[in-house]
């Protein structure tokens, strides 16, 4: 199925909320629809184009004069099975807490840690999504789609789709050029649970058995307590990335405020918890007009009405800034900023 419209309006397809209209907006739920179109029209060649999911990671600032691909592909397919594992292949369509939750209930570990993370399946490899010691691109086998440029199916192993913190390959060289049609997810059967993050352990300790079902309760619990619903408060989940620094400049800041939590990435560099910058420089729960940072969570920019997506950026802009002049350290958006 496909649908075509113009000057199409995308409130309903940002998890900010905020009105933002889009020349030509292309909806397709097969891959042969997208190799179709891309085949038969070449005017799309001449217009800016924008990949969009679930709308869960973007801001858009104003309207985008040209064309956003949206990829809608259904499906959970098991593809392969042996003694210690489970391959699944996942159209880019399927809401990823649908995917994770089915995971679960088929009793396969590897993605219950990152439960009610927003978003569809296809965008789960471009952010290399994770959460409370988990990552996508630990269960990610390949990557399909289809290439752009060169009209062409492709496929990426994960070792070749440049996974890091919040990045790949699809996020920085391939960025809407690659779209991705589905994801093939390599799941345990006898998986090592993860609790060592956060108030993981203890919220499964409350629950009873340490399980699939527990880990997966735990993770929705935690999130829902600190993170604002979407469908009732315009956000995009976690604005900014914890920035990585070099030891000696976590030390200067140790030495100022002894309570910074520090969390060792190599023998040369630290991850410092944006939240904990963004609270100490004043900005947690702060509110201007139809922005603001959430009372709970200082990394969770929120619409509190009827805010635009450049009233948006600019507040992003002024806690960027006080976080600098505070640390010296400059924050980086995961939201993608259009």
């Amino acid at each position: 199925m496909i649908r075509f419209f113009e000057n199409y309006n995308l409130k309903s397809h940002n998890t900010f909320g905020v009105e933002a209209n889009t020349r030509y907006f292309f909806e397709f739920t097969e891959q042969e629809d997208l190799e179709t179109f891309v085949q038969s029209n070449e005017t799309w060649k001449e217009l800016p184009h924008f990949i969009l999911g679930g709308g869960s990671n973007v801001l858009f600032q104003r309207d985008f004069q040209g064309l956003v691909l949206h990829p809608n592909i259904p499906g959970i397919v098991k593809v392969k099975e042996n003694r210690q594992n489970v391959w699944f292949e996942v159209g880019a369509g399927e809401v990823w807490d649908d995917f994770v939750r089915y995971c679960v209930d088929y009793g396969v570990g590897g993605v219950e840690n990152l439960s009610l993370i927003p978003g569809l399946v296809g965008a789960a490899p471009v952010q290399n999504i994770g959460a409370y010691g988990q990552e996508v691109s630990n269960v990610i086998e390949r990557v399909k789609g289809l290439d752009l440029q060169q009209k062409l199916q492709m496929e990426f192993p994960a070792d070749d789709c440049g996974f890091g913190y919040r990045d790949s390959l699809f996020k920085r060289e391939l960025k809407n050029r690659f779209i991705i049609t589905s994801v093939v997810f390599r799941l345990e059967k006898f998986p090592e649970f993860n609790l060592k993050y956060g108030q993981v352990e203890e919220k499964v300790k409350e629950l009873g058995e340490v399980n699939l079902q527990n880990i997966r309760r735990a993770a929705i619990d935690i999130r829902s307590s600190k993170l604002p619903d979407v469908n009732k408060l315009g956000n995009a989940g976690s604005f900014f990335k914890n920035p990585v620094v070099k030891v000696e400049i976590a030390e200067k800041i140790r030495e100022q405020f002894p309570d910074v939590p520090v969390y060792q990435v190599n023998e040369y560099e630290v991850k410092l918890a944006a939240g904990w910058l963004i609270e100490k420089a004043g900005w947690k729960g702060r509110q201007e007009g139809n922005v603001g940072m959430h009372q709970k969570q200082a990394l969770v920019l929120v619409n509190y009405g009827n805010a635009t997506g450049k009233e948006i950026f600019e507040f992003s802009e002024r806690i960027s800034q006080a976080v600098f002049e505070k640390f010296g350290i400059q924050l980086e958006r995961e939201v993608n900023c259009i």
